[in-house]
């Protein structure tokens, strides 16, 4: 089984953008505020959404199953307050799991918490309970910045998170570290943001002492790690200035990276500098790049070719990427399949 696990819903209906907006306005105008009800998206329009964008690459580029998240540029942490993050977190989520629902054998949610700046973070538990007992959700998505490029909030090893750790704990939920748009000029969302967010979060972990506390919290830095594997060197030398253990002992039994990395040369790099055992398929598909690189003539974000076509790889070695490792890092997803005979 080839499992993807970075997957968002980005080709959703019209219609929940629109929400969004009339949401958005309504910060303004109390009066003009949309209920949760006025949003209506049938099963058809779900169905259509899906069937003709990431389940036709899917079939298209050989994977079988996404774990799929609502549209990360869309969780704008950042705009309005807590109430308008866990109304709009709600809704998302729940159309997650109608794409779950509708298509079974190929996608099992993750959830996006309805974080807020200044908000604690024990705010969001409820949400993360809620996804996991009723909708089966196998995953989270956190954000390390809600301020949207500002960075107001504690580091990922600073106690303020620790609440959440401990139900990610609990209930063998994983987290993506992953921010969403930014509102500061100086960092491109997609180009900048996402990248900075990566090596900050795991030097976030390298300097702190969270998994002594938390052993068995496990956490997946997406985008190859941003500058993580290319600047490995450093980092390691960095930990062994501060007088902290090597990091496969320290940060490597609960970090973890994904494939979103898009081009042939630097997924080599990412899986010959990283241990296979840490490395995550996924393609973050259809995403942030979505066109063609004319020197392959195939799409930046078909990773699959880059993890067959890694020259060091050995079959054992992609089984573990494929498959392998999702299972050990997301238990839930793990448990789902058995009880489906996979």
């Amino acid at each position: 089984m080839i499992i993807d696990c970075h997957g968002h819903y980005t080709t959703a209906p019209k219609a929940l953008e629109d929400w969004r907006n009339r949401q958005i306005a309504g910060l303004k105008d109390p009066a003009s505020a949309p209920r949760v009800a006025d949003l209506r998206i049938s099963d058809d329009e779900i169905r259509e959404s899906i069937v003709a964008n990431q389940l036709r690459l899917m079939r298209e580029r050989g994977s079988d199953l996404t774990i799929f998240s609502p549209r990360a540029s869309f969780m704008a942490h950042h705009i309005g307050d807590l109430q308008t993050s866990l109304a709009w977190a709600s809704i998302c989520n729940e159309l997650c799991h109608r794409v779950a629902s509708l298509f079974p054998d190929h996608f099992i949610g993750a959830a996006m918490l309805p974080q807020s700046p200044g908000a604690p973070i024990a705010t969001s538990i409820a949400e993360l309970e809620r996804c996991v007992k009723e909708y089966g959700f196998v995953a989270i998505n956190l954000n390390p910045d809600p301020s949207g490029g500002h960075w107001t909030s504690p580091p990922l090893g600073d106690r303020y998170w620790y609440p959440l750790y401990e139900k990610m704990v609990e209930y063998g939920i994983p987290a993506m570290i992953h921010v969403s748009t930014s509102c500061n000029a100086c960092f491109h969302t997609t180009g900048a943001h996402y990248l900075n967010a990566d090596t900050t979060a795991f030097m976030q972990c390298l300097t702190s002492d969270l998994f002594k506390d938390f052993p068995d919290l496990k956490f997946v830095i997406p985008h190859g790690g941003g500058a993580v594997p290319y600047h490995w060197g450093r980092f390691r030398g960095l930990a062994q200035e501060m007088k902290k253990p090597p990091l496969d002992e320290s940060v490597l039994d609960n970090v973890y990276f994904d494939t979103c990395v898009y081009h042939q040369p630097g997924v080599n790099l990412l899986a010959e500098v990283i241990p296979v055992r840490n490395v995550l398929f996924a393609s973050e598909m259809i995403g942030a790049v979505r066109g063609i690189d004319p020197t392959t003539g195939f799409h930046y974000d078909d990773t699959r070719r880059y993890i067959d076509a890694a020259p060091h790889l050995t079959d054992a070695d992609r089984r573990l990427i494929y498959e392998g490792n999702a299972r050990r890092v997301y238990p839930r997803l793990d448990a789902a399949l058995k009880a489906r005979g996979k």
